[in-house]
């Protein structure tokens, strides 16, 4: 169910830590633009994420076939986990990670971070329903506050997000369905096809919409059903695009986007670490 940058193959192919300031807890004020809107768009084909796991290629990663044609222009509905904002403005809660949500997390002793170096975040987010959803992240302490800014940016420019939530240790090594788009930042795993810790393992790199911004590297697209999105003339809600919302927010927050890089070409990836 995870994407290239979030995930890691069923047989895996498989940075520097510094320290991040702590920060009190805090709450980020809603914005005062107008409230969002909750026209709801038409709902999209039927289907089930994580229902159909994938044939493997050889390096573990699952085949890489066609997008299914109720994916190809994706627009499922979000579950909502927490409760959605009341008034529909964004909103955003900053605070220690809860031992609850660590415990169903991917952090474990061995990371490289310690828990007191995560924070935990709760930020509205605009479905491809057209209502505002409540989601939850995982990141590093010292750029908590800047990551609930740029979330409060693409909200307010109606960017789509389809689920946002803390990733579980079970996911990583769950069979690949190679259809997952979760939103999310600390993963505790290896850069993909790496030994060394990516940047997720510090909270300090976001995967936006995966499956609509793949990852591509030679004839692997993760997640693998998204080869559609490796078209990029083909623009569809929810697709990073040079010079966006998303791009020029992560930007003036001093993060890079895995989209300008040559090989991989990591669309879904901002980073505060350049990698």
């Amino acid at each position: 169910m995870l994407a290239g940058c979030t995930g890691a193959p069923s047989a895996p192919p498989p940075t520097p830590s510094s320290g991040s300031p702590s920060l009190s807890v805090s709450s980020v004020v809603p914005t005062t633009s107008p409230p969002a809107t909750t026209t709801t768009a038409p709902p999209g084909p039927e289907w089930t994420v994580g229902a159909r796991p994938l044939p493997l290629r050889p390096d573990g990663y699952g085949q890489v076939l066609p997008t299914p044609p109720e994916l190809a222009n994706r627009r499922l509905p979000t579950t909502d986990l927490l409760p959605p904002p009341g008034d529909g403005r964004y909103a955003a809660t900053v605070a220690p990670v809860p031992a609850g949500v660590l415990a169903r997390s991917t952090w474990q002793p061995s990371c490289p971070v310690a828990t007191t170096e995560l924070r935990y975040l709760t930020m509205s987010f605009l479905g491809y329903d057209g209502r505002a959803h409540t989601g939850e992240m995982i990141v590093g302490a010292g750029v908590a506050d800047t990551v609930t800014r740029v979330f409060g940016h693409l909200f307010d420019a109606r960017f789509p997000i389809e689920e946002m939530r803390v990733v579980t240790l079970a996911e990583l090594t769950a069979p690949p369905t190679g259809d997952g788009n979760n939103t999310t930042a600390f993963v505790c795993r290896p850069a993909v096809g790496q030994t060394r810790w990516s940047a997720h393992a510090y909270g300090l790199a976001i995967d936006l919409n995966p499956f609509c911004n793949p990852y591509i590297r030679g004839d692997l697209v993760l997640p693998e059903l998204a080869s559609s999105y490796v078209d990029r003339a083909n623009v569809r809600p929810g697709m990073v695009e040079p010079g966006d919302v998303a791009v020029r927010a992560f930007a003036a927050a001093g993060w890079s986007w895995g989209g300008e890089w040559t090989t991989p070409k990591d669309l879904q990836h901002f980073t505060a670490t350049g990698n």
